[in-house]
């Protein structure tokens, strides 16, 4: 692989304390940059950790991590993140708030497109962001990482405050900006319906490791929902299977060709693959060819 990886990690881990389990646990996988992947996995499974790692702002326990082909740390002028709690300055304007942006980013800010995102609010320039609501501030957030013109934007449940108008408003600006300027998103969700319209990558992760890894075409490509009489399902990897009667519908991995004659199948959405992996703990982990890291070498710390 010759081009830059947006990100990639061998054996990565993550402990908070010798006495509680790892929140990251040898993790490895490659996301190609120019994608918008979803992270996704229940409460506590290491999204959150993921993420803040990638923006410099946790050192990983084991392992290693690039980001854009370097330390996080080397590259934060060239990444914006928005972690859960949108930190902004409470006692700042509106205003106030993009001009530190400005400031902060010079050669880079791109005041309009901050604008752009504020203006569709609309926020009150004068505002106070301690007067703001939760919406509002998510607002204000993504406008400050959307005006630094990141070529890695990481979002951490960015839409988890705002109605349902303003996140189809908002995951639409987001998807527009990173067609037109080839932005890599890595955004964190549990909104799954969203997710399957606006992104093309995806990151499962569940007890601190990647258990799903590639494009969301071919992830989805690789497995099959069967239906047919009780029987034996080999050569395929079952996922997950329940029995109603004398009549069994399971999830597999496909291995083979399927007996047409026995089987009904059908390629499962993106919520039927997701829950049945997170049902099923003990099936083995899957990344597509896109998703595989380098040699161990090639992300070494």
């Amino acid at each position: 692989m010759t081009s830059v990886s947006a990100l990639e990690a061998h054996g990565l881990a993550k402990r908070f304390g010798r006495r509680r389990p790892p929140a990251l646990d040898d993790c490895s996988f490659r996301l190609p940059a120019g994608r918008i992947c979803a992270v996704v996995g229940p409460n506590g499974a290491g999204k959150s950790t993921l993420l803040a790692l990638a923006a410099g702002l946790l050192r990983p326990s084991a392992g290693a991590l690039r980001v854009l082909g370097a330390e996080p740390a080397a590259v934060r002028e060239r990444m914006a993140y928005v972690a859960q709690d949108k930190p902004l300055y409470g006692q700042l304007t509106v205003a106030q708030t993009l001009a530190a942006g400005a400031e902060l980013n010079p050669g880079r800010w791109d005041a309009s497109a901050a604008a752009a995102v504020v203006e569709a609010g609309p926020l009150d320039p004068k505002a106070r962001v301690r007067t703001l609501s939760g919406g509002q501030r998510t607002r204000l957030a993504l406008a400050l990482a959307l005006g630094k013109r990141p070529e890695l934007l990481l979002l951490d449940e960015p839409m988890a405050d705002l109605d349902p108008l303003a996140r189809h408003q908002l995951m639409g600006t987001l998807m527009a900006d990173a067609a037109e300027h080839g932005t890599t998103v890595v955004m964190s969700s549990h909104i799954l319906t969203e997710l399957e319209g606006a992104c093309d990558y995806l990151l499962l992760v569940a007890g601190g490791r990647v258990r799903l890894g590639g494009g969301i075409d071919d992830l989805l490509a690789a497995h099959r929902l069967l239906t047919g009489p009780v029987a034996d399902l080999a050569p395929h990897t079952v996922v997950e299977s329940r029995t109603t009667g004398r009549q069994l519908t399971a999830l597999v991995r496909q291995d083979g060709p399927v007996d047409a004659g026995s089987w009904s199948t059908a390629e499962p959405s993106l919520e039927e693959l997701l829950l049945a992996h997170l049902r099923a703990p003990e099936a083995p982990p899957l990344l597509t060819p896109s998703a595989t890291p380098s040699s161990p070498e090639g992300v070494a710390a």
